[in-house]
């Protein structure tokens, strides 16, 4: 092993490493020239332009990086220049326990892709965190999915009065109900088995409890799964929206907030349009006027949530590869799930009534860049043609029934910000509520029927750049 870093947290971490009979340490890396062949805890401190003949004359297998203090672009830009090299990059999870004292050797872990964002975070607006949730009556719908569980989870720790659960899949429910019971045995969570689709489910949960906040969460998101169960697709992330709306305008909830995407903008699919459709309708029940404030919030994907790029990749890799990219030139935005949520809550509490917020996602990834990246930092070696020694490939397999090369996150060019620097707020075009719900029925009858080119017709005519 080296240690990238020889300050206080190198020298602490090393203390351990040389203590363990399985390790070998080898020495530091430091970008300090003032600190190169000194010696911490007997091991010299080397310049990183040496990196090539350490690995060579010391058989490194890992390079361990103990710079959190330096902030993640910094280490960002030390992980691109590792990846050259044939060795695993692991990093500390948590800077405290080393500084504290509480640190073992087996807390150390393999660099992981969401190390490789390199965003800085931003302190949240306490305010606006609380001012939905504070002892109010908060409902989650898709609490048992990825962005979901997450809400439910810093919900739970902003002292609502009771957090309500809505979750068509048991298991998912049982696990973030045992979860949270757990973790807040004073908060009243009353877990509800269900489609956000079943109108007498919905009438029972909202005439039960006075309901102060909606999250919406609930959709079908994978763009193949729904290219192919277009109905599905659509009664579950349209007709169910407009149950949810129209339950939450009758009781008169105080705030609904639309869980969106980035894929809601000029789709090529119908997941995407099914998304845009579930915004015209909460934009079009706000024009009609009531005491509910409806707003959406739109971002790209998350890290690690359910079935996306980064658990597919970790499992490809763990079997051997091949890593699987749909195109060279693909790109997608990425965000940290606890950021999005936390951005969620506060964009939310801005809401006026009726609008699109948007979250500053930071620079779109090229998703073949990516797959080479997570094989370099596992300590694998890329095999192409450049390199035929190498252990694994990565085949492109060609873009996947309605899917883009690249996502946007407006449908137009009107923005403007908020109080919070990594929240927009976007006007885009709506329709009033009667034409909404009359064409919402439309939809309806069109799946009845199984009359797809209706639905394709009336995408056409209600979303902004579908084809």
């Amino acid at each position: 092993i080296l240690i990238y870093g020889a300050g206080r947290t190198g020298s602490q971490v090393a203390q351990l490493i040389v203590q363990d009979k399985n390790r070998k340490l080898v020495g530091f890396l430091d970008d300090d020239k003032q600190l190169l062949k000194h010696e911490i805890s007997g091991k010299t401190v080397f310049s990183p332009q040496k990196l090539d003949s350490l690995i060579e004359k010391y058989h490194i297998e890992t390079i361990l990086l103990a710079v959190q203090s330096a902030g993640k672009k910094r280490n960002l830009e030390i992980i691109k220049t590792l990846q050259k090299y044939s060795v695993q990059i692991k990093t500390i999870p948590d800077i405290n326990r080393v500084v504290s004292g509480e640190f073992t050797v087996n807390e150390i872990r393999t660099v992981d892709i969401a190390d490789l964002l390199g965003r800085e975070e931003v302190n949240a607006i306490d305010k606006l965190l609380q001012k939905n949730i504070y002892q109010k009556t908060v409902l989650v719908t898709g609490a048992g999915g990825s962005i979901g569980s997450e809400m439910c989870r810093q919900i739970a720790k902003l002292d609502p009065k009771r957090l309500i659960l809505l979750e068509r899949n048991e298991y998912a429910l049982y696990e973030i109900d045992i979860e949270l019971k757990e973790h807040f045995p004073d908060l009243e969570i009353i877990p509800f088995l269900g489609s956000v689709t079943i109108g007498d489910l919905l009438e029972k949960v909202f005439s039960a409890f006075q309901i102060d906040t909606v999250y919406h969460a609930a959709a079908y998101k994978h763009v193949p799964l729904v290219e192919a169960n277009i109905v599905e697709g659509i009664y579950n992330n349209i007709i169910g929206t407009m149950r949810c709306v129209q339950a939450a305008e009758k009781y008169k909830v105080e705030s609904f907030v639309l869980i969106s995407t980035d894929k809601a903008v000029r789709p090529t699919n119908v997941m995407g349009a099914t998304k845009r459709f579930a915004e015209l309708i909460l934009q079009g029940m706000e024009l009609n006027g009531n005491k509910t404030r409806f707003t959406m919030v739109r971002f790209g994907n998350v890290l690690d949530s359910a079935g996306s790029v980064i658990p597919l990749f970790r499992d490809q890799l763990t079997n051997g590869g091949p890593l699987t990219v749909t195109h060279k030139d693909v790109t997608r935005y990425f965000m940290l799930i606890p950021e999005a949520v936390e951005l969620v809550i506060q964009a939310g509490a801005m809401a006026e009534g009726g609008d699109v917020f948007v979250l500053d996602m930071g620079t779109s990834v090229n998703i073949y860049d990516l797959a080479k990246r997570v094989i370099a930092l596992s300590g694998n070696v890329l095999r192409d043609v450049n390199n035929p020694n190498g252990n694994i490939e990565i085949d492109i397999i060609g873009l996947r029934p309605g899917e883009k090369l690249y996502e946007e996150l407006l449908i137009g060019n009107n923005t403007s910000g908020t109080e919070h620097p990594r929240i927009m707020r976007a006007n885009e075009a709506y329709f009033p509520w009667d034409q909404i719900e009359s064409t919402v029925n439309k939809l309806h009858d069109c799946c009845r029927d199984q009359n797809f080119a209706g639905v394709k017709k009336i995408f056409n005519q209600y979303v902004e750049g579908y084809k």
